[in-house]
């Protein structure tokens, strides 16, 4: 089912389409996936570059002009985009808490929404929509995404760019995790230097939440490493400054427990949360990477954690709570392999991916190691950006790899 429209400066097309949970089982349960097609009215006939967003269990970005989301502008001018709700986020069939099903039948559920599912369904639309080949653009997640296509349907690709996502195959969640701690360890000590202020203010409220039942606006308590999931912020080009200032609210009033629930939501995708871990799972088991690979640096009370995943979530959101058990037993699952390395090694597609230096959530060391894997891919390696330098400044971040995927630089 498609739809066409006009909004100021763009032609929007929204299509949906009926597609397999279960791609092997074509006759089995049916799920919805959403993409919107963007086009600038002269660009209609232009080739189609897919966009796969961060997450996992994040929508696309809406198109609120022809320059917003920032790279949308740099990317009309060659292409016409396609904003891909990966299953189980925005208008595709939603993931909920699955009350009605079993932890079972919740578990077995959520393991069909990992990279490779969500590139079956990308070349289900690629087929539906008449396209040869079409070029790709990941941002975070998506780059894991991206690089499961090339191993899985490289010959549907022209170009395949990469945003600060080239994941780490053949490497253990431990490992993944254990390198991710370093950067977030770094990432507090930056903070705390620039706002030396903040330190005991940080020290007296994780004292007072580990004394005082104090309650977020939707109800749940915030206990102090709970608090500690703030650090995920860090990681972000204005992220120091996003926690210095919620920081800086008197920590009893209602704008600082409403901007700390905001900041610490998982209920819009709890997706997010059950396959965080199994995102990284290369073949491997996670079994709780993150609480495993904890540093013992975490004893004092002041250093914050990532975006890491943990147990206990599971426990004290309310919003999770219904997926405990399954979470559980996805932590347990022998997960199977994201990535062909050896179709990687013969790859003919053009590759351009941006690897930023500091990237607090995505290892720069294993995404080096992994673009050596990719035969002909090219690197931009950058400190100018953090981990969101394509919606800082998208134009030049996807500017600057057109030009380097066609060979201009």
């Amino acid at each position: 089912m498609s739809m066409t429209y006009r909004t100021p400066g763009l032609t929007v097309t929204d299509h949906e389409f009926q597609i397999p949970l279960v791609h092997d089982c074509p006759q089995g349960l049916l799920i919805t996936v959403f993409a919107r097609e963007v086009a600038l009215p002269e660009g209609q006939a232009r080739p189609f570059l897919v966009f796969f967003n961060g997450g996992p269990g994040s929508e696309a970005p809406r198109p609120l002009s022809p320059q917003q989301p920032g790279w949308l502008a740099r990317a009309l001018e060659d292409y016409r985009v396609l904003l891909l709700d990966q299953r189980g986020t925005g208008r595709s069939t939603p993931v909920g808490t699955l009350s009605h099903l079993t932890a079972a039948e919740q578990a077995a559920y959520l393991k069909h929404f990992r990279a490779d599912a969500i590139v079956r369904d990308a070349e289900f639309i690629r087929q539906a929509l008449g396209a040869e080949r079409w070029s790709v653009l990941g941002q975070s997640f998506g780059g894991f995404c991206v690089t499961t296509y090339l191993s899985l349907a490289p010959e549907s690709l022209a170009e395949a760019l990469i945003t600060g996502g080239l994941p780490a195959i053949g490497r253990h969640p431990d490992e993944v995790y254990a390198a991710t701690y370093a950067r977030v360890l770094e990432r507090n000590e930056r903070f705390y230097t620039r706002y030396p202020q903040d330190l005991e203010r940080v020290r007296t409220l994780m004292l007072r939440l580990s004394e005082q039942d104090i309650r977020l606006p939707n109800g749940d308590r915030l206990t102090p490493h709970r608090f500690q999931q703030l650090g995920h912020l860090l990681g972000m080009s204005t992220g120091l400054e996003k926690l210095h200032y919620l920081l800086d609210l008197p920590s009893d009033s209602p704008a600082f427990l409403h901007d700390v629930a905001g900041a610490l939501s998982f209920a819009r995708n709890p997706l997010y949360a059950a396959l965080h871990e199994a995102c990284w799972a290369d073949g491997h088991t996670t079994n709780w990477s993150a609480q495993r690979t904890l540093p013992e640096e975490y004893g004092a009370p002041e250093l914050l954690t990532g975006e890491m995943v943990y147990p206990w979530m599971f426990e004290e959101y309310a919003a999770l709570s219904p997926l405990r058990e399954a979470a559980s037993q996805l932590a347990a699952e022998p997960w199977g392999t994201l990535y062909d390395t050896e179709q990687l090694q013969r790859n003919t597609v053009p590759v351009a991916a941006a690897v930023y230096a500091e990237d607090m959530y995505v290892e720069r060391r294993f995404s080096e190691e992994t673009a050596s894997l990719i035969q002909g891919a090219r690197i931009w390696l950058t400190n100018e950006f953090e981990h969101d330098g394509l919606r800082v400044d998208g134009r030049h971040v996807l500017g600057r790899l057109i030009d380097l995927v066609r060979g201009r630089i």
